[in-house]
């Protein structure tokens, strides 16, 4: 059954504009043209928070406390905010970040700047552990071999029932921090149907909606194509997704109207066990969503109807993640080519292995990577741990790439120098040189007792 054009309360369309902070800046238009042409109610959300971009946030608003939100919130919401606010389409972003209050003001100076009447902003607050538990529970979460002055950051996944009662209160905008992904998504899906917090079966088919459109174009073909195996037409104007969710807990995935890209069997049952563990047992803030007998089926052109989503009570417990600094990290490339270029390649990474072995500076992890001929499979020293590979087959170009983490600046400018003197120390032929220096962060998960974080939500001038 093809519900296109149906304005009803009994659907409600929700649309994906990023899968990801660097997603594509006008991806939302084509979505936001087609929530306004198909009509009825329907809601917009930006996924655009991942764990290290959580914890890259907390640094900048340690340095700066006006930042530490989406630092492309305007060039994400320019583009489609004047076009939702005349429509009623709320907007739903996790681009708070590490900063709700810092996200929702540089929005309402954009509504001002678009000469559009002031936004009525909430924001969604209450994820920030390490701002709302005493030392020792902090203590408690960390991992053995760290202490407090390390962490950067703590933070809980929240749920949807704050983001609902924002917009039942009549939110046009909704920022949060750290919510799970699909709550972006059962968010206005409670607000709109009123569904019971214990109606665990549309929770759960809520949230599957949610998880489908979390990952923006990946579950209309992006992230699924490869060329001669799974062929996605006119990938280089992929759409996003959209979700047409009915009371009762149906909903069909389809994409924006005009755009290239595919929505099939394959693609949703591909995104569907995306990051899953356990089809029977997906874990989330709101429910424990099961999807091991999920039924799927074509409904019409770039449209899957999905039924027969399960849940089962919330767990008592929130996952957390925890981030913290881990030194530096070194990086250093440089390119072969030509006869024996891999073997020239092993040769300088044994170099370098060598000469930070003479300086005192193994007590290090040291990665050494022949990128294109053994990296994704090799181990730490470049040796191969991969499917069998034909020997004979000749390789002329490689990059040899050394990555080190180091306890500070000093050692990791002495990794990177090893490298740039491969240039006439090292092997025939080497050019190319690429060097890095950057902060190392590292990321744990903990579960925390629920009861020990209070999200709240409120409205901001």
């Amino acid at each position: 059954m093809d519900h296109t054009n149906t304005p009803s309360t009994d659907l409600l369309r929700i649309g994906c504009g990023a899968g990801f902070s660097g997603d594509r800046w006008d991806a939302a238009v084509a979505v936001v043209s087609t929530l306004v042409a198909k009509g009825g109610p329907s809601a917009l959300i930006f996924e655009t928070l991942a764990e290290r971009t959580l914890a890259l946030a907390q640094q900048q608003r340690r340095a700066d406390p006006t930042a530490g939100c989406e630092p492309m919130l305007e060039r994400f919401v320019t583009p489609i905010l004047r076009e939702c606010t005349l429509h009623g389409i709320p907007i739903i972003g996790n681009f708070g970040a590490a900063n709700p209050r810092a996200a929702a003001d540089r929005l309402q100076k954009l509504a001002k700047s678009l000469r559009l009447p002031p936004l009525r902003i909430a924001v969604v607050e209450g994820d920030d552990l390490l701002q709302s538990l005493d030392k020792d529970r902090l203590r408690g979460l960390l991992p053995e071999h760290l202490n407090s002055k390390q962490l950067v950051s703590a933070n809980a996944y929240l749920g949807a029932v704050e983001i609902a009662q924002a917009l039942k209160a009549g939110a046009q905008v909704v920022v949060t921090g750290r919510v799970a992904d699909p709550s972006l998504a059962l968010g206005p899906m409670l607000a709109h149907f009123g569904w019971a917090e214990d109606d665990w079966d549309r929770l759960a088919s809520g949230t599957m909606a949610g998880h489908l459109l979390e990952c923006g174009a990946q579950v209309c073909g992006g992230y699924f194509a490869d060329p001669g195996v799974k062929d996605v037409p006119e990938l280089e104007r992929v759409g996003f997704p959209i979700v047409e969710m009915r009371a009762d807990g149906r909903f069909v995935v389809t994409k924006a109207w005009g755009t290239g890209g595919c929505v099939d069997l394959r693609t949703v049952k591909e995104q569907l066990l995306y990051e899953i563990h356990d089809p029977a047992c997906y874990v989330t803030p709101d429910v424990i969503a099961d999807v091991s007998e999920a039924d799927m089926r074509p409904v019409g052109a770039d449209r899957v109807e999905v039924t027969g989503v399960r849940g089962h009570p919330l767990p008592p417990t929130l996952k957390a993640t925890l981030c913290f600094e881990a030194g530096w990290l070194a990086e250093g490339e440089i390119s072969y080519a030509g006869a024996n270029a891999v073997g020239r390649g092993r040769l300088a990474g044994r170099i370098v292995r060598d000469r930070l072995n003479q300086v005192g500076l193994m007590y290090m992890p040291v990665r050494i990577d022949l990128i294109g001929q053994s990296s994704v499979f090799a181990d730490d020293a470049g040796d191969w741990n991969g499917p069998p590979v034909d020997d004979s087959l000749a390789i002329h170009d490689i990059r040899l790439r050394v990555a080190a983490n180091t306890r500070n600046r000093t050692d990791a400018e002495a990794v990177t120098r090893e490298v740039m003197s491969l240039y006439t120390c090292g092997p025939a032929g080497g050019g190319g040189v690429r060097t890095l220096i950057s902060n190392r962060l590292a990321s744990d998960s903990c579960l925390v007792p629920r009861d020990w974080v209070q999200p709240t939500w409120s409205f901001v001038p």
